[in-house]
């Protein structure tokens, strides 16, 4: 036996999982098929050494007392998430966004007492001849587009008003200094107690029985075999159901049919995110600095519905985001059309075109729905798959 136990995925989960494992002597190894740990967390350096770019995970949502642990252990914290919110009207100009996002959200609710599960899309349509409701439909759609990064036609009605309930969407906050001290902090412990982690291993077929577990990985073109008593796989689903050459994993014999069929209920939500660095936080002078304290601009026409700023932390660097449907509504597009779409959005959503190209300094991107090692940015439950994750 090479290990005790082989993790697949240096992501979270799987440091985490390693880390707790060799501290109880285990012996541990961890393959990974990027050539960084992290997964879909990706600190990105920028032309400044402020903060990192987050092109993956960014902030922190409802309680999470697991991930609040491993900032404690890593020695930082999480910061509430602050600013104001903004939001494009019908005519084009921003308004102050005082009403939550998330209440618009809220009329999904009533669908926890559905007796057949329906999808988002079709529980919204019982509301479309009630015109005092239109907005709130409206705001409740492109909630699960953009903060679920799923698509309404599909998801699952009784899944997303079951997670409204949840508290996990209650409140958003940042790790203080982003991800990158508790990477950090998980890889340190991993090594400290002599866990092995191997990158640009990228697992292609497990074999497994009661006790043994041989997994197939591809390093540089050639074929290793890692043999233990056990494996933990902690690949998204997106990789797990994908049929692709690039990442897909085959198990012999194949997963239990349940396995399969819950596999089949949940899905990955896409995202393309584009970081944009200006010279300047010129957003913040405009109209009289009336956006000095802006958190979120939300844009109803643009390609990108949502851009960020890095409150309670001043910099000069932007977020654009798109989810679901209009993720996917940029399938196609280059890199820099994608950060080209981004700035000029933004520009737009602001009155500024020209004055956001000449700050403009920089650009970065990333769409997780072709990443071949991710298939998405994060699940959600379809139609009838309530109990799928479990």
């Amino acid at each position: 036996m090479d290990a005790d136990v082989v993790v697949i995925g240096a992501g979270a989960a799987g440091l985490a999982a390693a880390k707790s494992l060799a501290e109880r002597s285990l012996r541990v190894i961890v393959l990974e098929a990027r050539d960084r740990i992290g997964g879909r967390i990706w600190p990105y350096p920028g032309p400044r050494a402020i903060l990192p770019a987050e092109l993956g995970a960014e902030f922190i949502h409802g309680p999470a007392k697991e991930t609040l642990a491993l900032l404690r252990a890593a020695g930082t914290a999480a910061i509430d998430d602050a600013g104001d919110s903004w939001v494009s009207s019908e005519s084009g100009t921003l308004v102050r966004d005082d009403d939550d996002f998330l209440s618009k959200a809220n009329i999904l609710q009533g669908a926890r007492s559905l007796e057949r599960d329906e999808s988002v899309e079709r529980y919204l349509m019982r509301f479309g001849g009630d015109e005092a409701k239109r907005e709130t439909v409206e705001g409740a759609r492109l909630f699960v587009e953009g903060f679920d990064a799923a698509d309404p036609a599909i998801a699952s009605a009784k899944a997303i008003a079951s997670e409204l309930g949840s508290g996990v969407d209650s409140t958003i906050a940042r790790p203080l200094g982003g991800y990158e001290p508790l990477l950090k902090a998980l890889r340190e412990a991993c090594a400290a107690a002599k866990a092995q982690i191997c990158l640009s291993a990228n697992a292609r077929k497990i074999l497994w029985r009661r006790g043994a577990v041989s997994t197939e990985v591809d390093v540089d073109g050639t074929t290793r075999t890692f043999r233990a008593r056990a494996t933990i796989v902690t690949l998204p689903v997106g990789v797990l159901r994908n049929s692709g050459d690039a990442s897909r994993v085959v198990f012999e014999p194949d997963l239990p049919a349940p396995k399969r069929a819950a596999l089949e209920k949940i899905e990955m939500g896409h995202v393309v995110k584009v970081v944009l660095w200006f010279r300047t936080a010129f957003w913040e002078r405009i109209a009289d600095g009336r956006y000095r304290d802006a958190g979120f601009f939300r844009d109803r026409h643009g390609p990108f519905p949502a851009y960020w700023t890095q409150l309670p932390v001043r910099g000069e660097m932007i977020a654009a985001w798109a989810g679901g449907p209009k993720a996917l509504a940029l399938n196609g597009a280059s890199t820099n059309e994608r950060i080209e779409r981004a700035l000029d959005g933004f520009g737009a959503l602001l009155g500024e075109t020209e004055l956001a190209r000449m700050e403009f300094e920089r650009g970065a991107v990333h769409d997780w729905a072709s990443d071949p090692f991710a298939r998405g940015a994060y699940s959600y439950v379809a139609v009838g798959g309530s109990d799928a994750r479990q």
